[in-house]
């Protein structure tokens, strides 16, 4: 595809964007860009969520999973329904009876100071190295297929990126951000529609027997019983799925950010009904595409595998349209979590670390959280550029990604105990705590198929919740 097309598609698209910030920006101040003004509408959201949810990093890996684990990832979605029925039963009518901006500052009504400093450190920590993560892969596939001819060098790509997405949030944040997910999802969701309607005709399959084909598949075993100490036993990931859901949206400002921008409880609660459908519908779709493109990919000797084998077929086989698709459904998918993980840092640091609510009048907080959306933006650049300049090693990366996750077991642990006990803790120690357990979850996972002949899988978040969990009894302050 030439580049001056590809340039111009990427301009239309977020030209779109800054269009609809434009109109969502309109006097907007802290209250819109923190929480909406609390007049999105629910089905808005509920389906936003859904593209912020799977990222780039999905758009372009769960199609490559078929080959090797078939769709046992269904498994871990399955336990995520039973995660969002805790959400919206839980968690939503705590956060909306304190009537939070942060998430976070419940930690600080139930423990103290260090235990709230230590969840919103470890929400910051992990987003900003998960952001990063995805953003890094987006911008290496856009280097490749076009600034790299243009002689662009990969900083400039990553700079112009961010600067792109701080350009249509700057100025009413999360209240942009729900429409823009909303078109964002969309474009993502045609994609991938695109792309199984060729795919399939390709394979001369009909819309009528398609779902047959797929279900009829070897590739399509979807519940693997036999070896509970494989990682993907049905227990362990259905157990591990619904820990995953509570934690990366019930426990995560970004992901809650959204929710709590509805009018009313009963609204954020249809909105997580709704995207719990919606959500468990769309990963079918993006495994069946994965299954269609493996046989695809099979029956023309395409040497194309893992996260490769959706982008190759797309940009090599199946034409230039296809691949227009493609680049916006990768775009879409990557910037739907990207600016969404922005504008929570922002609230985040501006809530949580520097107290601004607390310490200053509202034109100030304006003035300082202005400072600090221009202060994420540069610390995601520079993340990225060290990625790519400074780590180099795609091993590690990947490494890093996953150690991200493990910052929300001491958030799970956290809020367990918060939750579910009457005990106090030394708040001092909770920052030891929080610390201690990820790093021992990590050392326990290197070694279970040594130590136990067991692998931890995604069951290792729940492993650290609960080391967490542990140690918060430990450090307990003894009732007078």
């Amino acid at each position: 595809m030439n580049s001056t097309y590809i340039i111009l598609l990427i301009a239309s698209y977020f030209g779109v964007l800054v269009l609809i910030s434009f109109f969502t920006g309109k006097k907007a101040g802290n209250d819109a860009f923190f929480k909406g003004n609390k007049q999105s509408p629910w089905y808005v959201v509920a389906f936003g969520m859904v593209g912020a949810s799977l990222s780039g990093v999905t758009f372009i890996s769960v199609p490559g999973w078929i080959e090797a684990s078939q769709f046992s990832y269904m498994q871990v979605v399955f336990g995520y329904i039973i995660g969002y029925l805790v959400i919206g039963t839980v968690l939503l009518p705590l956060y909306y009876k304190l009537n939070l901006t942060s998430i976070y500052t419940y930690l600080e009504d139930r423990f103290g100071n260090y235990s709230y400093k230590t969840g919103a450190s470890f929400f910051l920590i992990s987003r900003v190295i998960g952001a990063s993560f995805r953003l890094y892969l987006v911008a290496n596939v856009l280097q490749l297929i076009l600034f790299d001819d243009l002689g662009v060098s990969f900083w400039q790509t990553v700079t112009i990126t961010v600067l792109l997405i701080w350009l249509y949030t700057f100025k009413s944040g999360i209240k942009t951000i729900v429409w823009t997910d909303t078109l964002q999802t969309l474009f993502m969701l045609i994609a991938v529609g695109v792309a199984i309607y060729f795919v399939s005709d390709e394979l001369n399959l009909s819309g009528g027997n398609l779902l047959g084909y797929v279900l009829d598949s070897e590739l399509s075993k979807t519940f693997f019983f036999d070896d509970f100490k494989s990682g993907n036993y049905f227990w362990k990931q259905f157990i591990s799925g619904a820990f995953i859901a509570i934690v990366m949206t019930g426990l995560d400002q970004d992901m809650m950010q959204k929710n709590l921008t509805c009018k009313t409880l009963k609204d954020a609660q249809k909105n997580m009904f709704w995207f719990t459908i919606v959500l468990t519908v769309v990963n079918f779709i993006f495994l069946s595409l994965g299954l269609l493109l493996t046989v695809y990919a099979q029956q023309n000797g395409i040497d194309a595998h893992k996260d490769d084998l959706f982008p190759i077929i797309a940009k090599n086989n199946l034409g230039i349209g296809v691949f227009v698709f493609f680049l916006l459904g990768l775009i879409a998918a990557a910037y739907s979590s990207a600016d969404s993980a922005l504008t929570s840092l922002t609230t985040s640091f501006s809530i949580d670390i520097l107290d601004i609510e607390k310490k200053h009048d509202k034109k100030k907080q304006i003035a300082i959280r202005k400072q600090i959306h221009i202060l994420i933006s540069l610390v995601l650049i520079l993340v990225i550029v060290a990625f790519k300049y400074i780590i180099k090693d795609e091993s590690v990366i990947k490494k890093l990604f996953v150690f991200a996750g493990y910052t929300y077991g001491p958030l799970l642990g956290l809020y367990a105990f918060g939750l579910f006990t009457k005990w106090n803790v030394r708040d001092k120690l909770v920052p030891i705590v929080a610390i201690l357990s990820p790093i021992l979850s990590y050392v326990i996972s290197l070694n279970s198929l040594k130590w136990f002949g067991f692998e931890f899988g995604f069951f290792i978040l729940i492993l650290n919740g609960l080391l967490t969990f542990l140690g918060l009894i430990l450090i307990r302050r003894q009732q007078n």
